[in-house]
């Protein structure tokens, strides 16, 4: 399906699963039925199921947007609650359309009880209380996060945090089968020109990776991580060793922006929590940074990387970065909304930079990367390698440290489920 004819199913009302490979077009047509929605004079209610993802659509959680916290059923009381608070109820009653982005990070439980807070929050009982539901996501993508227990720990059959549990995912969810989604399965591919590369990540998709590709892969591996390319690792502590120790490194003083923020405290550091510029932002001159949002009147996008190199002669000593194809930004405060009503809007300003010697697979979900140095060799979630190679653009843009078998894993069940959307 194209993103035109995704458009026209969104437009027209249905409840729509909008999925697709990374580099498909979801983002970019999430964001244009938003705009048609309010020019329609509609109100759409955006989030997603992880900050960092709500923050890439200007919107909240959807556990903040629906009330329900980190609660996966609710009870009699919890609803009663929910009814008497007079913000979720209003927020509720005002919105036309509901979105979930990154749908694939959401339990079931959680779904359902969206479901059961809408139907509360609108006093209607038909699916989602009567909203036009938007779920947004890969499946293939990281899956959400559940606590094993030792026996699955002790399990490598059960690897990932899904474990065998099939049950977990938001598809297996009454709401999602109460709300009868229409499947629209972005076909077209706007990230990956190499062909070559597009057909061991489909094969990745289909578990069909064969001794070929493994050796196109293994072409890739090297241990001297190549000068500016962006690291990618699947624990923090490695991500903020690297980051810490290479800028240290750096003669000359360090430059510090502190994030500043505006409306409910609450809201604002939702907001700040899922920000990918850091509340305390240090640079120096030659520091690597990577580009933390889409601004394409000012040449850059979310995971565009490059080097600092000056601070402006002001008060502000605002940073002049080039970028790797040789641009020259100076790079003013970005700011991140929350908009969700008159008194429920947030705002916060930072530079919309961060470091960028290295980064977590997690938090490189959404990205585009021309090249980045990565070691999947310590991988322990269904998808997670698929998640970061997929950030690469190019097969020559890949550069491996290491690569375990899990990496090349997407959980079984997936599969299946994603071949019948493809045939609806």
């Amino acid at each position: 399906m194209t993103q035109k004819e995704a458009l026209d199913l969104l437009q027209s009302g249905a409840n729509v699963f909008l999925t697709g490979a990374p580099g498909s077009g979801k983002t970019h047509t999430i964001g244009a039925f938003i705009d048609w929605l309010r020019l329609q004079g509609r109100t759409p209610g955006i989030t997603a199921s992880t900050g960092i993802a709500a923050t890439h659509l200007g919107g909240m959680t959807i556990h903040s947007w629906s009330g329900i916290g980190v609660k996966e059923t609710l009870s009699p009381a919890d609803r009663r609650g929910l009814a008497k608070t007079r913000r979720l109820v209003e927020r509720a009653q005002r919105t036309d359309v509901l979105i979930i982005d990154e749908v694939s990070m959401l339990s079931s439980g959680t779904l359902q009880a969206v479901n059961e807070a809408c139907k509360t929050l609108r006093d209607n009982k038909k699916p989602f209380g009567g909203l036009q539901i938007v779920l947004v996501g890969d499946f293939f993508q990281l899956p959400p996060v559940r606590r094993r227990d030792p026996a699955e720990v002790a399990r490598p059959d059960l690897f990932g945090s899904a474990g065998g549990d099939t049950t977990i995912f938001a598809f297996s969810s009454p709401a999602w089968h109460e709300a009868d989604l229409q499947v629209c399965y972005l076909t077209e591919q706007h990230r990956h020109s190499d062909r070559n590369y597009l057909g061991i990540l489909s094969s990745i998709r289909d578990e069909t990776v064969d001794d070929d590709e493994k050796q196109e892969l293994a072409t890739r591996f090297t241990q001297q991580a190549p000068k500016d390319v962006p690291k990618l690792f699947t624990h923090n502590r490695d991500v903020d060793k690297d980051n810490a120790r290479l800028l240290d490194r750096l003669p000359g003083d360090a430059h510090r922006f502190k994030m500043e923020w505006e409306g409910p405290t609450p809201l604002a550091k939702a907001l700040a929590r899922g920000c990918l510029s850091p509340e305390n932002l240090e640079l120096k001159v030659n520091a690597r940074v990577m580009f933390t949002r889409n601004d394409f009147t000012a040449g850059f996008v979310n995971g565009t990387t490059g080097t600092v190199v000056e601070f402006q002669d002001d008060a502000d000593g605002l940073p002049i970065v080039e970028t790797d194809d040789g641009q020259f930004i100076e790079v003013e405060p970005a700011e991140w909304r929350m908009e969700e009503g008159d008194d429920e809007n947030a705002l916060i300003r930072q530079v919309p930079l961060r470091l960028a010697w290295a980064i977590t697979v997690h938090k490189s979900q959404g990205m585009s990367l021309g090249s980045a140095y990565m070691n999947l060799s310590r991988t322990f979630e269904f998808g997670q390698g698929y998640v970061a190679l997929s950030r690469v653009r190019t097969l020559d843009g890949l550069y491996l440290a290491g690569i375990n078998d899990q990496a090349l894993r997407v959980h079984p069940h997936i599969v299946d489920v994603d071949r019948s959307w493809r045939r609806e």
